[in-house]
């Protein structure tokens, strides 16, 4: 438990004012590490504090608190655009042509010729492929938890390179985005095995606000701190009642597992290098 606190501790002083850092160096020397975490916490659960450390920030893309590559595609045009993220800075690498579904709108149905519009993990690379599929491809997690709740079908949206024959004719894919081979590797060097997301949209792209993210990582602190506490009515406070769970579980049945589950007692959860 101590070396949890102590990574949390200083993970966080380059987040925290000059006079904040002061209180907690205090109350560590009145009060110890444990009592530092809470204090920690509360900061997190606090709107105000998010608004602040992301001032600074580029967040039209989300919040990341690790090193990330962002692969974002606009079915419209359509393109490919590259970048890294590093301490929620953003840097393009790159931004070329791409070739895409031939369906406009939301992927709904598997062999619908649409790409995904969402946010997508690259899950692996793969190489060796028929050569239609170019020198490698990258792996999405269509469909993510999102679209299967929507009950979207398909499987199989890859990033991959142009045929090495050179003979692609077609405009579009059957739903996968495909770009040239040169381009493709030189995403690959700059990866080095990093994690990275796809981001896809069509026409008009909607950027995250400070606002917005504020609000959500402040409450998911508060939620964690109700887990944390045991406090079972507040945590259920957030979740709204058409909630259905990864499983399909409906929210009745949720509250009255998490309320049997409450009762054991065994409550321990840790947040860190979030991505939203």
């Amino acid at each position: 438990m101590k070396k949890i606190l102590l990574a949390l501790l200083m993970g966080f002083v380059g987040l925290i004012a000059n006079d904040r850092l002061l209180e907690i160096v205090r109350l560590y020397q009145k009060q110890g590490l444990e009592v530092v975490g809470q204090k920690l916490d509360s900061y997190l659960a606090d709107k105000s504090f998010w608004l602040e450390e992301l001032q600074n920030k580029d967040t039209d893309f989300g919040y990341y608190q690790n090193k990330q590559f962002l692969f974002v595609a606009d079915k419209s045009k359509p393109n490919l655009e590259f970048y890294e993220i590093n301490d929620n800075m953003l840097k393009k690498i790159n931004s070329s042509k791409a070739l895409v579904g031939s369906k406009k709108g939301d992927k709904t149905l598997e062999g619908d010729l649409a790409t995904p519009i969402g946010v997508y993990r690259i899950t692996q690379k793969l190489e060796r492929l028929d050569q239609y599929y170019g020198v490698l491809a990258f792996v999405t997690n269509y469909p993510n938890l999102y679209d299967t709740l929507k009950k979207r079908t398909g499987h199989g949206i890859w990033v991959h390179g142009m045929p090495l024959n050179g003979d692609r004719n077609e405009l579009n894919t059957k739903g996968c985005i495909a770009i040239e081979n040169q381009l493709l590797s030189s995403y690959d060097k700059a990866l080095k095995g990093e994690k990275a997301f796809l981001i896809t949209y069509e026409d008009k792209f909607f950027p995250s606000t400070k606002e917005e993210l504020s609000m959500i990582l402040s409450a998911l602190f508060q939620w964690k701190d109700a887990w944390a506490k045991g406090d079972f009515e507040r945590y259920m406070g957030f979740y709204n009642p058409n909630f259905t769970r990864y499983d399909g579980m409906k929210f009745n049945a949720f509250k009255e597992y998490k309320k049997r589950v409450f009762a054991k007692n065994e409550k321990r959860i840790s947040l860190f290098l979030l991505s939203m």
